[in-house]
């Protein structure tokens, strides 16, 4: 099992892409070694560092039918890592 779950395209990332920045969703218990080796092992580029960070799963209620349905939404971790000067990863050549 890897500890890149997936990378993170949003309009915010692709603005840090251009500064050699990339965001990745990663496996709850992968520290930053784990992480910046996975990277350089999948895109064969050289990893700065390694920032991480936790979203915590938020409660969620709808209504259905008459009645409040409650449930929560998983809590993932974010890395963003910045790659050495010059280096780049192509995101859509796995499509």
């Amino acid at each position: 099992m890897s500890v890149l779950k997936r990378p993170i395209i949003t309009e915010k990332m692709t603005v840090l892409n251009k500064q050699g920045q990339y965001a990745f969703e990663v496996e709850l218990k992968a520290n930053k070694f784990e992480i910046s080796k996975a990277i350089e092992k999948m895109y064969g580029v050289n990893v700065e560092s390694v920032r991480t960070l936790r979203t915590l799963g938020k409660t969620r209620s709808k209504s259905i039918n008459g009645r409040i349905v409650t449930g929560k939404t998983s809590t993932t971790k974010k890395a963003i890592v910045t790659l050495a000067e010059g280096e780049v990863i192509d995101i859509y050549a796995d499509l």
